[in-house]
């Protein structure tokens, strides 16, 4: 009897197999109420905050890859030379990504790029950031405002500040934001009903 029990256990542990982890969708670390900051010269040169970070580590193809990603989103502050708060970027999730060979951030979901200081707000679902080359840049519907007016169209690029921001294939339309709140459109090709808005709606 001794003897069957023993052949039964080795049977049953012959049978059991363990799954190998994916380190790529497992993350390693996880910071909550992620806070960074960076400084030039005691001045603050941009700030990120996090509900929270996931951190991943992996390799494919023989490449050591790692990323850190932003399930409840971020909001990124960029600062002038004198401290002041120039730009920043808000977005439902974003991702960061790093290689050997590379480096990349995206963001997506709601994003929004505003310029405080020119008064220029950008909205798209998708935006990219190449760090080598300073720029953020997406192939998605944007739609530009400023206290000047409107417009939309697909594609855009920029300085990582927004302060040179240009639609790609631009839309026909383009809308006049007068002092009184009323809004005027020039052609009828825009997407849907146009509302108006006042000063205080237009920079939320």
């Amino acid at each position: 009897m001794a003897t069957l029990t023993v052949a039964i256990m080795l049977l049953s542990c012959k049978q059991q197999t363990v799954e190998p982890y994916d380190f790529s969708v497992v993350p390693k670390q996880v910071v909550n109420d992620m806070s960074v900051l960076k400084t030039n010269n005691g001045n603050p040169e941009m700030r990120m905050k996090a509900p929270v970070m996931q951190g991943f580590d992996y390799v494919k193809d023989s490449v050591h890859c790692s990323y850190e990603f932003y399930p409840d989103g971020f909001h990124v502050e960029a600062f002038t030379d004198d401290g002041e708060l120039e730009t920043t970027i808000d977005a439902l999730q974003a991702k960061h990504v790093t290689s050997k060979d590379c480096e990349s951030w995206s963001a997506f979901g709601d994003v929004v790029v505003t310029n405080h200081i020119k008064g220029e707000s950008l909205f798209t679902d998708t935006i990219y950031w190449n760090r080598e080359e300073q720029r953020i840049y997406t192939d998605c519907y944007v739609r530009l405002e400023s206290y000047s007016g409107m417009m939309q169209g697909y594609g855009m690029n920029s300085d990582e500040r927004a302060r040179n921001t240009v639609i790609l294939r631009p839309f026909e339309n383009y809308y006049i934001m007068r002092d009184s709140g009323d809004v005027f459109l020039d052609t009828l090709n825009a997407l849907g009903p146009v509302p108006k808005r006042s000063d205080t709606q237009l920079q939320k």
